[in-house]
């Protein structure tokens, strides 16, 4: 097998779920995604479908009336822009290969500004790039800060693309938009292309934009931008399981992110497009609420654990998670192993994410029960005690 493959690490964050699996007593908050489930009229879309008799191929590009609404919500967003745009891919996850595939040779320098969720950075090297990590950095008050000359100086002419998640998996940094302007203007330069993971914009609470998400690199480009912008229905909507993304790119990119996705996936299930079209017709009604209550999650749980003698986090302004440093335990995925054992709390460790986050722990509020919050936080509280 290529070299690049078997040098992979196995998903840290997996291997401290599956030392908690098959507990009922283990309080899970390892993994990015809601207990809550897809709400009603996303499920029903999807039945209807299936109902309908709906299960045949689709367009690689996915079915043009969701290209459209797609298109639609994301003007409403930002920028005007079209349906030319729009690639949909069988989950975000798909849109970063297929993206990278598009974009970089094996050699290539990519930039990627980290700690990030793994799949960023094992993607580039699964293609054989040269990967150069920019790393964010934790204030007193367990905030993380990005270097933005550090990040400028380390994308040079030779660099082929940045890689981006904002807001961020796991800190919850955001990008401000005046950092967007200055990194595209950087990168324009330099020929660099931008491949922002965006798939949190809806998950945004500062409230300092006129739509609601976090600021986007697509509020400040052109459209002939080297910018790809990777997104999903799993955060917004609740829709994890159903694995649906898309991109937005230039438009004379579009046809040949056709042909990739025809030698990957071929094309997303048309059962799954029909409710994706129910949710971003229906986002009013459905993002809101999921946003609200998010954000009541992240307000109860941020200063139970700042109460919690030698524990450092803050409350993001964006994501689903807090993201704390425990005083006296460096590593963190020992100590995730150790919590998931002795105080029955399921934790993701910091190191999964990257070196610059060993010592952390990342952990997932996005719970349908706020209670479960405070009970997980009292174990915490006891174990350490």
């Amino acid at each position: 097998m290529r070299q690049a493959v078997l040098n992979l690490e196995e998903s840290k964050i997996r291997e401290v779920a599956n030392a908690g699996f098959g507990s009922s007593d283990v309080l899970p908050f390892w993994f990015g995604e809601s207990d809550e489930v897809t709400p009603e009229a996303i499920r029903a879309a999807g039945i209807a479908s299936l109902q309908a008799g709906e299960t045949f191929y689709s367009h690689n590009l996915g079915l043009p009336e969701l290209r459209q609404a797609v298109a639609d919500y994301t003007s409403r967003l930002h920028r005007p822009l079209g349906p030319e745009r729009i690639g949909i891919t069988s989950g975000g996850v798909s849109a970063l290969i297929v993206a990278m595939q598009a974009l970089i040779d094996a050699g290539d320098r990519v930039v990627a500004v980290t700690p990030v969720w793994p799949n960023l950075t094992a993607q580039p090297r699964i293609l054989g790039a040269d990967l150069h990590c920019v790393p964010l950095h934790a204030d007193a008050d367990g905030a993380w800060r990005l270097d933005l000359p550090a990040l400028l100086a380390a994308i040079t002419p030779g660099t082929r693309l940045l890689v981006v998640n904002s807001p961020n998996n796991p800190t919850g940094w955001t990008l401000s938009q005046a950092e967007q302007a200055a990194i595209l203007d950087h990168c324009r330069g330099t020929g660099t292309w931008i491949l922002a993971d965006e798939v949190y914009e809806r998950l945004y609470y500062a409230g300092d934009t006129a739509s609601g998400a976090a600021p986007s690199f697509l509020d400040v480009a052109r459209p002939d931008d080297r910018l790809v912008v990777v997104q999903s229905f799993s955060k917004a909507f609740l829709m994890t399981g159903w694995r649906l993304g898309y991109l937005v790119m230039p438009a004379d990119m579009t046809p040949q992110v056709g042909k990739l996705l025809e030698f990957n996936t071929s094309c997303a299930p048309v059962f799954v497009q029909r409710a994706a079209l129910a949710a971003v017709q229906q986002t009013e009604a459905i993002t809101p609420r999921i946003v609200a209550h998010l954000k009541g999650c992240r307000d109860a749980l941020v200063p139970l654990l700042q109460a919690v003698p030698g524990v450092r986090t803050s409350a993001a302004p964006g994501g689903m998670y807090a993201f704390l440093r425990i005083e006296g335990f460096d590593d963190s995925l020992g100590l995730a192993k150790r919590l998931v054992a002795e105080a029955a709390i399921g934790l993701a460790p910091g190191v999964a994410f990257g070196p610059e986050a060993e010592g952390w722990l990342r952990w997932c509020f996005a719970s349908k029960d706020v209670a479960r919050l405070g009970e997980g936080v009292a174990r915490l509280r006891r174990w350490l005690g």
